[in-house]
């Protein structure tokens, strides 16, 4: 088990409890998602919740010092009757208040709860791949869901509430101290004492939901790990170690739950307590008052309803506390992705390009994943529009750097890209991806059907634009031989069908969208020899009048590039034609060697 542990340690290093005093600047920012509703379900709310409460703040008045003082100590029946239908038309008026409360609260919270999520999600869309690096898409999901989802309370209930409530206390405050302010003094000494208490619990409370949250994000991070890699773990009969390892990260859960719900059980008993020692000094003190003439028994009775009525909202405003601080947990985790940075900016005044031809030149660029890692060393290159290009060499090299700058999911550390001559920071990201095309070796494919698969490239063309792109990379045969052929559903990751034919779709997909600049990585490398052979005149159409760049550890399918560039630890060591290099008898040289004997001797 220890081991399991040091695993889980190392396996979710980026998610740890943030360290943050609790601060109502903070707090105003999450309310201030209430803004929109400001002027319409906002004041509604408000204006019943402050009906429900003054009219609960009166009805103690009308049983004690009207009813008891005044009608039933007189035996004036007809005022006992009328005090009586005032009682019933204020618990019938605080019956609609509270339910129109409850439904615009809730009304309100779910809007709240809405825009947080999409403005969340909005802004996760464009971060850049670095931020995607650092996290995995467990933990990912957790805030975009479960955190989110943890704040509904605060916002349906909590921040309302927390206002009825406390408008409740003063009305009462006021009251008791209006009817006796000696026996008033008396009941709410143990106030002080109470907050002193709640003080010192409050950030105990508050770091045990920030670990909830830690450890929940663990528990989804392992879950999706295990959905996404299920195949890998039977494969290598690995599922009693993932079972450990899940006990291990289930039980971290478990205990976080049972340690912060601890945590919150402590305040209702001790509000239970304190009102126990209130009601015991109302009965001490109020019988002696009353046997004295300084109270009458209404007022007693009012004291009484109101000493009820005093420890109920304190009750809950330790509820509404605990809210808050779960909520200030999830918030502060929220916000910090919604602080998150793009490593990669968009330009203050971007440049706008017409008509892209395609040219792309690398300038003394220079890149480094970390301070440890230099994937690419002041390389400078040209890629001529229109032409299609190669990029050779080891793992590691740097192939995937340089297509990953040209795509701008990354910056270069030191030195400029260009397109069309134009640098790529000063470039619009919509525009600049526009205009180029991914085709991966694994390729994505979406839950939905094979249409709306092929048209992700290009949202608004038609079926017709579907088919003959399919057509043309020579995908139309195996999508009508499915069922229900373009319409076929599949399902995330597009298990239904063969890799050779997810590529396929790729392909179609790609031409669809109609880049100046296509980018290949590795995307024939899991299609078998007689399915490549099949899309080669597709392929040809699909590089034709663009600017294509290939990688390839498969060197025969780059035979035909225009310049082939051959890369070592992100250094730049030989470039040209594919016979040129072969004349060279250099790095190229060899690696086609390797490959030729490796295949010769199967």
């Amino acid at each position: 088990m220890q081991h399991t542990e040091k695993k889980a340690r190392f396996h979710y290093s980026t998610e740890q409890v943030i360290e943050k005093p609790f601060n109502w600047s903070q707090m105003a920012r999450l309310l201030g998602y209430m803004k929109p509703y400001a002027w319409t379900l906002l004041p509604k709310t408000i204006f019943v919740m402050l009906l429900a409460t003054a009219v609960r703040l009166a009805v103690p008045i009308f049983i004690g010092v009207y009813a008891l003082d005044r009608a039933i100590a007189t035996n004036d029946l007809t005022l006992v009757y009328t005090y009586a239908g005032i009682v019933l038309a204020l618990y019938i008026t605080a019956y609609a208040a509270n339910v129109f409360r409850i439904r615009w609260m809730n009304e309100l919270g779910q809007h709240i709860i809405y825009d947080i999520r999409q403005a969340l999600f909005k802004h996760i869309q464009r971060l850049s791949h670095r931020f995607f690096d650092q996290r995995s898409g467990g933990s990912i999901l957790v805030r975009v869901v479960n955190d989110v989802n943890s704040m509904q309370d605060l916002f349906t209930n909590g921040v309302v509430n927390l206002l009825m409530d406390i408008i409740m206390l003063v009305g009462i405050v006021i009251i008791l101290f209006t009817l006796s302010p000696e026996l008033a003094v008396l009941i709410l000494i143990v106030l002080p004492i109470m907050f002193i208490i709640s003080t010192k619990l409050r950030r105990k409370i508050r770091r045990s939901w920030q670990v909830v949250r830690v450890r929940q994000s663990k528990l989804n991070s392992h879950l999706n790990e295990s959905i996404q890699g299920i195949r890998v773990t039977q494969a290598y009969s690995q599922e009693k170690q993932n079972m450990e390892f899940f006990d291990q990260v289930n039980t971290d859960n478990y205990e976080s739950w049972k340690t912060a719900t601890r945590m919150n059980a402590l305040f209702r008993p001790f509000v239970e307590m304190a009102s126990l020692v209130g009601a015991v000094i109302l009965i001490w003190y109020g019988a002696h008052l009353y046997q004295t003439g300084a109270v009458t028994i209404g007022v007693f009775v009012s004291f009484a309803f109101y000493l009820g009525m005093f420890w109920e909202p304190i009750s809950r405003l330790g509820q509404v506390y605990n809210q808050l601080l779960v909520g200030m947990a999830s918030s502060e985790r929220i916000f910090e992705f919604l602080d998150e940075k793009p490593s990669v900016p968009e330009a203050k005044h971007p440049k706008t390009l017409k008509g892209v031809k395609g040219e792309i030149v690398f300038d003394q660029v220079e890149f480094a994943y970390d301070e440890k890692r230099r994937a690419l060393n002041e390389i400078n290159l040209t890629f001529k529009a229109g032409q299609t290009i190669a990029l050779v060499g080891h793992t590691g090299s740097g192939k995937s750097t340089i297509v990953n700058l040209m795509s701008r999911f990354y910056d270069p550390t030191k030195g400029s890209i260009t397109l069309d001559g134009v640098d790529l920071r000063d470039l619009k990201l919509d525009e600049l991806r526009t205009n180029v095309s991914y085709v991966l070796q694994d390729t994505f494919i979406f839950a939905g059907t094979i249409m709306d698969n092929i048209r992700f490239g290009k949202p608004q063309a038609t079926d017709e634009e579907v088919m003959a792109a399919a057509k043309a990379i020579g995908a139309h045969s195996f999508i009508e031989r499915l069922d229900k052929g373009y319409f076929t559903e599949v399902e995330e990751k597009g298990n239904v069908l063969s890799v050779g034919e997810r590529q396929l779709l790729s392909f179609a997909r790609a031409l669809l969208a109609d880049p100046k600049i296509l980018i290949l990585d590795e995307a024939t490398a899991s299609i078998d020899t007689e399915t490549e052979l099949k899309i080669q005149a597709g392929l040809k159409k699909l590089l034709h009048n663009r600017t294509a760049v290939m990688i390839a550890h498969r060197l025969s399918t780059i035979r035909d590039a225009d310049h082939i560039i051959v890369l070592d630890h992100g250094n730049v060591i030989e470039e040209g034609t594919h016979n040129s290099l072969m004349s060279q008898r250099g790095t190229y040289f060899g690696l086609v060697q390797s490959q030729y004997t490796a295949i010769t001797s199967e």
